[in-house]
C-alpha cells in the first residue's frame, strides 16, 4: 500500500472504531445476567414480534407495490418520467416525521381518504395497521430504486426472446427477467426490510407509542428511554442492531455468491 493508501485508509478505520464503540459502549451497559433478563422480557418479547410481523407483512406489501412499479421504469418510455422517478425517490430524502405527518393528515377523519376509511369502517391511524403503513410508505422507495437498477440490467432481448417462444409477457417476465434480475431483486428486498425495521419517526405519527399494542423494536427504545427503563432500551437497541448487522451480511453475501448464477442464466436464454 502506498502513501495515498495509507492516508486514505485513516478514515476507514477512524470510521470503523467510533461504531465498534458504540455497539461496545451499548453492549457494555449492562450486565450479562441485565441485559439475559431485559432481553427475555414480556415487554422486549412483544416488542420483537410486533416488529417482525409489521416488518414482514409491509415488506410483502411494498414488494407487491415496487416491483411492477420498478418494471415499468425500467423498461417503458413516458412524458414526465423523470418527474415521476423523483416523485418516488422523495419519501428516501424526505424525514420520517416529516412523512408520519403527512400520512397523518392525509388518512386523519378531516380529509376526504380519511372520511371515506372511516364511512367503510377501516381505522388505519394509531393501530398495528398504521405501522405497516408507515414502514411500506418509507420501503417501497428504497426497493423502487433498487429493483429499477436490477431490471434495467438485464438485456430486454432476452425476453423479446421468450415472447418469440411463444411466452407470454406475463411469463416471460415471471420466467425471464425475474431470474435474472434476482441479485438485485434480493438485496431490494433486504434493504427494504431493513428499513421498515428500524422505522420510528413516521410509525410515531402514525401509529402512536403505546405499550404492548404498538411498540415496536424502535418504539421501544424510545419509550424506555422517556420512561427512565434504559435496560429494555438498551436490550431492544441492540437486537436492532443485530438484526440489522444480519440483513447488511445477507445482501453483501447476494452481491458475492450470485453473479455466476446470473451470468449462467443468462447464457440460458
Amino acid at each position: 500500500m502506498n502513501w495515498l493508501g495509507l492516508l486514505f485508509a485513516l478514515p476507514l478505520v477512524l470510521m470503523a472504531l467510533v461504531i465498534i464503540g458504540v455497539v461496545g459502549a451499548l453492549m457494555s451497559y449492562l450486565s450479562p445476567g441485565d441485559l439475559q433478563s431485559a432481553l427475555l422480557s414480556e415487554e422486549t418479547l412483544f416488542a420483537v414480534g410486533m416488529s417482525l410481523q409489521t416488518s414482514l407483512l409491509s415488506l410483502a406489501l411494498a414488494l407487491l407495490l415496487a416491483v411492477p412499479a420498478a418494471h415499468c421504469l425500467a423498461r417503458q418510455a413516458f412524458p414526465g418520467k423523470a418527474m415521476v422517478e423523483t416523485l418516488l425517490d422523495l419519501p428516501m430524502v424526505t424525514p420520517p416525521l416529516v412523512a408520519g405527518v403527512g400520512l397523518l393528515f392525509l388518512l386523519g377523519y378531516q380529509s376526504p381518504v380519511g372520511a371515506a376509511l372511516a364511512a367503510a369502517g377501516i381505522n388505519l391511524l394509531f393501530s398495528p395497521a398504521g405501522i405497516v403503513l408507515a414502514q411500506t410508505y418509507v420501503a417501497a422507495s428504497i426497493i423502487v430504486r433498487t429493483a429499477r437498477a436490477a431490471f434495467a440490467s438485464v438485456d430486454q432481448d432476452y425476453a423479446r426472446m421468450a415472447w418469440t417462444l411463444g411466452l407470454s409477457p406475463g411469463w416471460a417476465f415471471l420466467l425471464v427477467e425475474i431470474p435474472m434480475a434476482a441479485r438485485g431483486l434480493v438485496t431490494a428486498a433486504v434493504l427494504g426490510w431493513a428499513r421498515a425495521l428500524g422505522e420510528f419517526g413516521a410509525t410515531l405519527m402514525v401509529a402512536g407509542a403505546t405499550r404492548m399494542y404498538t411498540e415496536t423494536l424502535p418504539m421501544a427504545v424510545y419509550l424506555n428511554i422517556a420512561s427512565g427503563e434504559t435496560g429494555l432500551a438498551v436490550a431492544c437497541a441492540l437486537i436492532l442492531l443485530g438484526l440489522a448487522f444480519l440483513l447488511l451480511l445477507a445482501t453483501r453475501l447476494v452481491d458475492r455468491d450470485t453473479p455466476k448464477e446470473v451470468e449462467y442464466v443468462g447464457r440460458g436464454a
